[in-house]
């Protein structure tokens, strides 16, 4: 199998926390993660966001990938992906175009339409649920400001945002034809559209946008919701990034020397999965060899085969998996989810992986 036809590989974080680790700990780590990503050729770094979670600490992905930034000098930073019921357009095309105004050419933003947690903090959050159509013009919205100025727009007197500034009173014979985002205007972030279902396809193809797919947790849809995005994508669409459909997808992995020590600390993964499954909040636990006798037979059972797509061995089995995964669905690129108990062995495992993927 030739290494030159292996498509870009990137990574998504979600900050994770394990036992008796601090929170400040865990924000640390992501950090080394991005490192090491920036330096053993990863195309992309995103964070995703939740909220109210015990496990993960990425609610706050502006932050996150800011200072990202400032330890990384190549790889592009994203988000993946920023929950749009949570925000306004406007506050989303500030973040992320300051972000892009201090680092140009190296910042993405990823968009979702679920909230990120559960519905009591997503009611404290104050947007609610979007539906497709909300969902669309939400992103139609924050492409406009995103775009280019209209040079006509200017003029020479004091608006309101100036005038506030300096304490002055904004004379309302004046007024704003057109809300701007300062800074983003004119920043061009790259959006894309992430989704688990059929519904986030069928936005990105109406919009032009590149589509990265959560087959990591939720795969069932997936051959579906490709062949609509490719299908009905629209290269004309006045919001399009791209002239053609790209695809991309989440695969867990774990890489170690050999296949038993990977699968051992994987066992981290799946107990982690259980206590999501059954209401529990929690760290990340330590790897166990007895995982029917930490979870009962029935639960280990379980968890082996909830809907994921996994890759989890010797860095040549797992490459093999991932390339038979781009193959059957023809993708474009692979983002790759990795938990360790230990920062360590993720760092390790996420550099076995990029040695092996990219030789």
């Amino acid at each position: 199998m030739a290494k030159q036809n292996r498509v870009p590989l990137s990574i998504l974080d979600l900050v994770p926390v394990s036992e008796g680790m601090t929170r400040k700990q865990a924000l640390d780590n992501s950090v080394e993660v991005a490192k090491v990503a920036d330096q053993t050729g990863y195309n992309r770094y995103w964070v995703a966001e939740h909220h109210g979670s015990l496990a993960f600490m990425a609610s706050a992905t502006s932050l996150l990938l800011g200072r990202a930034a400032e330890h990384t000098s190549r790889i592009r930073l994203g988000s993946g992906g920023v929950m749009m019921p949570n925000h306004t357009p406007l506050m989303v095309a500030e973040y992320y175009g300051t972000l892009a105004t201090l680092y140009p050419d190296r910042i993405d933003l990823g968009l979702g339409r679920a909230p990120g947690t559960d519905p009591v903090t997503a009611a404290a959050l104050n947007r609610g649920q979007a539906d497709l159509r909300s969902f669309g013009r939400d992103v139609q919205e924050l492409a406009n400001y995103l775009a280019d100025a209209d040079p006509n727009e200017y003029a020479t007197q004091v608006r309101g945002a100036e005038a506030g500034a300096l304490g002055l009173p904004f004379a309302p014979e004046r007024p704003l034809t057109r809300v701007r985002a300062i800074p983003g205007q004119g920043t061009k972030v790259p959006l894309w559209m992430l989704g688990s279902s059929t519904g986030g396809a069928k936005v990105a193809a109406k919009l032009g946008l590149p589509f990265s797919f959560a087959s990591h947790f939720a795969p069932a849809a997936m051959d579906a919701a490709l062949s609509i995005y490719r299908a009905d994508f629209e290269c004309e669409s006045p919001t399009k990034q791209i002239e053609k459909p790209y695809a991309m997808a989440g695969i867990n992995v774990m890489v170690a020397p050999t296949q038993e020590e990977a699968e051992f600390l994987y066992t981290t993964s799946l107990q982690m999965q259980s206590r999501i499954r059954r209401g529990r909040a929690g760290q990340l636990p330590a790897p166990t060899h007895d995982l029917e006798g930490t979870l009962g037979p029935a639960e280990a059972s379980l968890v082996r085969h909830l809907p994921s797509v996994s890759a989890i061995g010797t860095p040549d089995q797992v490459t093999e998996k991932m390339q038979a995964f781009v193959d059957e669905f023809a993708l474009d690129e692979l983002i790759v989810i990795c938990y360790a108990y230990d920062p360590q062995l993720r760092l390790r495992s996420l550099r076995m992986l990029s040695e092996a993927w990219f030789g």
